[in-house]
């Protein structure tokens, strides 16, 4: 049941400048505790790319698998992240921040179970996953955005 209409809506980078910069701010942020922690860009690119792929999200799909494969990422990878917990492409620690991706942007199911967080702390150190909970929470954010106001991808040229 979509609800998808081609009505303009608002545009919040002209109509709310402050808090856009804010929310840019919160992203380049999370990235650079990200950095800081170790944390590779790629692995961040692929949950940024997983998040919005749960939330449907078309333009941060487009967006973020664009940046994977400019930055290295493989074809075969990103045609498998929605498979990754069944696939031998991921590691044990992609697949850790994975699971804790997956269950921050769908935290209404099952509120971050402690073995997620558990499995992800012992991969990552506390750093690390304060990084992930960031990126994630960041991510779900623009999702919404995106979608609430249709944004939608450039086509390719």
């Amino acid at each position: 049941m979509s609800s998808l209409t081609s009505e303009t809506r608002v545009n919040l980078k002209s109509v709310t400048p402050d808090v856009s910069a804010a929310m840019r701010a919160l992203h380049v942020a999370a990235a650079d505790s990200a950095a800081k922690a170790g944390l590779p860009g790629s692995l961040l690119e692929l949950l940024r790319l997983r998040v919005s792929q749960i939330n449907g999200c078309e333009f941060c799909i487009d967006l973020h698998a664009r940046d994977a494969r400019a930055g290295g990422e493989s074809q075969q990878r990103l045609d498998a992240l929605g498979a990754w917990q069944d696939s031998s492409l991921f590691d044990a620690r992609e697949k850790a921040a994975f699971a804790l991706a997956e269950t921050i942007t769908l935290v209404h199911d099952d509120r971050v179970p402690d073995e997620v967080y558990r499995a992800a702390a012992a991969e990552f150190g506390e750093a690390a996953t304060a990084a992930l909970i960031w990126v994630c929470t960041v991510i779900n954010a623009y999702n919404r955005i995106a979608i609430s106001t249709r944004m939608v991808p450039q086509p390719a040229r």
